[in-house]
């Protein structure tokens, strides 16, 4: 392990790989449907929007402001592993090296985002606020700049300070930031010249701070381990990830439910998916996660046909993932121990979903009756929810891998 550069190689590889592998489920072709329709239904109605925004909207503070947070979330990736702070003890004077290039991929990885929200924000700049070809080529700049900036930032405070308080400098860094690019927007460079020379005096203190402490290894690996326990857990929502277990908890407050499955022995696989949902944290906060998501499109999007196309795709996606995960998995369960018939556990799962659905669909039709009364073209919404639901379900079963002997 003399050669930390090749560590880093070797690491970065299997890196690769390891997202290649989960990835190809991830976006397999229903999710880039879904992907399709939602980005579809989300330009249409960014467009109509913009043919009737007022002229005084205060677009500048807008792109400021969620430009900022997308700059501020640079959470350094350095593939450290738990044994590394026992291996590279006697390497880390050479540990610059390393880290070097674990900050270079940070970057290159993390600044796609928030220049993609530059693409998306160039018409509401030059249509409502009037902003010229220059000044979008020079916010283009300063994103990448500010991006190195925050990046090499909270590296360096995460050092200096072991990891504590981490939030203090997201905050921090989010109004220098947020500052910075309404003054460039804004075209006022007096002050963005006071904000960028704070920017620097506050990097250059954590620098000093960070030369006074040695390198905090069990931080950094931690972050690490949790970074990728993230992308681990949103990927076990299309497939299996063997090292993955999810988390439960009771949920008394929905022992009601388990009135849907009463004690018969017809029930048993249903009342153990229906626990097994109500229970597991990853399961239910998905469908809490796109039920909200469908609420809040219903509710905000302007235009019913868009409202209906972006809520019929949560719809889609909700009962593909839940079903996939409710159906698969190989590790064993106390039911195979009992005279059941194997195929009513995905008979069980199928009636799971048609709850859960209905359920979706009447929160949106509340949420709409109460926002907005009863209005035709709204109540098509949770309608064509249960429909995609349905319709979805009964192909997914069509398509299903028969089960292996």
């Amino acid at each position: 392990m003399n050669n930390l550069r090749e560590v880093w190689s070797k690491r970065f590889l299997f890196y690769i790989n390891e997202l290649q592998k989960y990835l190809k489920y991830i976006i397999s072709g229903h999710i880039a449907i879904v992907i399709v329709f939602v980005i579809g239904a989300a330009g249409y109605t960014y467009s109509e929007w913009l043919n009737t925004a007022p002229k005084d909207f205060p677009a500048f503070l807008v792109v400021a402001f969620i430009v900022s947070i997308l700059i501020a979330l640079s959470t350094p990736v350095t593939l450290m592993k738990k044994a590394d702070s026992v291996y590279f003890l006697p390497l880390e004077t050479k540990l610059g090296e390393y880290l070097k290039l674990a900050l270079s991929w940070t970057f290159f990885s993390s600044v796609i985002v928030p220049l993609a929200a530059l693409v998306v924000s160039i018409p509401l700049l030059t249509r409502i606020a009037g902003s010229t070809s220059q000044e979008i080529l020079y916010f283009f700049v300063a994103i990448l700049i500010w991006k190195y900036w925050s990046i090499q930032t909270e590296f360096q405070y995460r050092w200096a300070s072991n990891g504590k308080n981490v939030w203090i400098d997201y905050f921090m860094r989010m109004i220098l930031l947020f500052a910075g690019l309404y003054f460039l927007l804004s075209t006022n460079y007096l002050f963005l010249l006071a904000v960028v020379i704070i920017q620097v005096l506050y990097l250059i203190a954590w620098k000093k701070k960070k030369a006074e402490v040695p390198f905090p290894f069990d931080h950094f690996i931690e972050v690490e381990q949790a970074r990728m326990m993230r992308f681990y857990r949103f990927a076990n929502y299309f497939t299996d990830v063997p090292h993955i277990q999810g988390m439960t908890k009771r949920r008394k407050w929905l022992d009601i439910l388990y009135k849907l499955a009463p004690y018969e022995q017809k029930n048993t696989q249903f009342y153990l998916v229906l626990r097994t949902f109500v229970r597991t944290n990853d399961y239910f906060y998905l469908w809490v996660r796109l039920t909200a998501l469908a609420v809040i499109g219903a509710v905000f999007i302007p235009f019913p046909i868009v409202a209906i196309i972006f809520t019929s795709a949560l719809a889609f996606a909700t009962v593909i993932q839940l079903r996939q995960s409710l159906s698969s998995g190989e590790e064993f369960r106390m039911d195979l121990l009992f005279p059941i018939n194997e195929g009513t556990r995905k008979k069980a799962v199928d009636k799971l979903i048609r709850v859960i659905q209905l359920i979706q669909a009447v929160f949106v039709l509340i949420v709409i009756l109460v926002q907005a009364g009863f209005i035709m073209e709204l109540m098509l919404i949770p309608i064509v929810m249960i429909i995609v639901s349905e319709v979805t379900l009964r192909i997914s079963k069509i398509y299903e891998k028969p089960a292996s002997p």
